[in-house]
């Protein structure tokens, strides 16, 4: 017997992550593994979140605070917004979700996002069975903002915009943005998606969503401890919204979602703010390196403002990628998102980086 499962969840592709460095040990019989795959912190989680884990870890017994207060707190008074319009969740993977179940309610329904773009916003379009538009990204692997507002219909009822954007790299600045949400009805949502806010704002003029959401602006900003804080492995994502968001966020969040080690992790990594400057600072030193790596074997470099690299190779990436896999380095092929001539590479530790030089080098030769 077929159990009866819903046909526009069938129609999904499963997310593929970057292959972990022990299956790649395992199927190559490699010793040494560099995975520069999924836009992990090389230079780890603060001590003091380490220290607040261990400490936490012997209430393991309790259930998590459901309202995350302290947490929610916390981020209030370091982005200066109301504790009503601060929302957390385990990695903004479930805060995607949970838009999607707010704003997206069967065919009638229309998603909008850039493309190529992260793939948990196709995800809760499918999940809904509404409609994904996808507006192509321009020559300058940015956003195409006119576009998307003019993809706008009576239908539209949610757009994502992740800035800087995922797998590229590229920033939208306050101008475009603001304009870009002149052009978008009142009633429909902007979701940015500031996963790499922190790597970008000291380097180059970006729009910061709290600042938008406190204006009153159509904006639902979307924030993470999983980049420049470190904290990919323990799952906890955050945000900024409107009221009403926030009180319909709360009926639809799981109860006890983001975990007591999570939420100690994350208030610990708000408070370590020296952490967070040498990881934003030896970031910047990464991406400069990976600039130079690439256009010396003349690959044209993407202006990217995130914690990796978008080199665009002019031929076809994969047999590259290929050969660094063998040799232990694990990247990102652009041919999973329609860019068959690039790869994306994540900044690594100066030790990972030059194993990353000397085998790119002996690959293509």
């Amino acid at each position: 017997m077929l159990e009866p499962i819903r046909p526009n969840v069938l129609e999904m592709q499963p997310y593929l992550p970057g292959k972990p460095i022990s299956e790649v040990k395992r199927e190559l019989g490699l010793d040494r593994v560099v995975k520069l795959a999924s836009n992990e912190n090389p230079f780890g989680p603060s001590p003091k979140a380490v220290e607040a884990v261990e400490r936490t870890a012997r209430e393991m017994h309790l259930y998590p605070d459901g309202a995350s207060r302290d947490l929610r707190e916390a981020i209030a008074a370091e982005f200066d917004i109301p504790y009503e319009q601060a929302m957390v969740g385990n990695g903004s993977d479930e805060l995607i979700h949970i838009l999607g179940l707010l704003f997206l309610d069967g065919p009638g329904d229309e998603m909008i996002m850039g493309d190529p773009g992260f793939s948990r916003y196709d995800a809760s379009a499918h999940l809904a069975a509404s409609k994904l538009i996808k507006v192509p990204l321009d020559a300058e692997f940015r956003h195409d903002l006119p576009a998307m507002a003019a993809a706008v219909t009576p239908n539209t009822k949610l757009i994502y915009v992740a800035n800087p954007n995922n797998p590229t790299g590229t920033v939208m600045n306050t101008a475009e943005i603001e304009s870009f949400l002149d052009a978008i009805p009142e009633n429909v949502p902007v979701v940015l998606d500031e996963a790499y806010h922190d790597f970008a704002a000291p380097y180059t003029d970006i729009p910061n969503s709290r600042d938008l959401v406190l204006q009153g602006r159509n904006v639902i900003g979307l924030r993470t401890f999983s980049k420049a804080y470190g904290l990919a492995g323990i799952r906890i994502g955050f945000g900024f919204a409107s009221p009403r968001v926030m009180d319909a966020y709360h009926r639809a969040r799981e109860p006890f979602s983001v975990n007591i080690l999570a939420q100690s992790a994350a208030i610990a990594a708000l408070g370590d703010k020296e952490h967070l400057r040498k990881t934003v600072t030896s970031n910047r030193e990464g991406l400069d390196r990976l600039r130079r790596v690439f256009e010396s074997i003349g690959a044209r470099v993407i202006d990217s403002y995130a914690n990796f690299a978008y080199a665009d190779l002019g031929y076809n990436a994969d047999p590259v990628f290929q050969g660094l896999l063998k040799r232990g380095v694990i990247v990102r092929a652009g041919s999973h998102v329609g860019h068959p001539h690039c790869l994306r590479v994540s900044v690594g530790t100066a030790e990972e980086l030059d194993i990353f030089e000397r085998e790119l080098r002996a690959v293509v030769g």
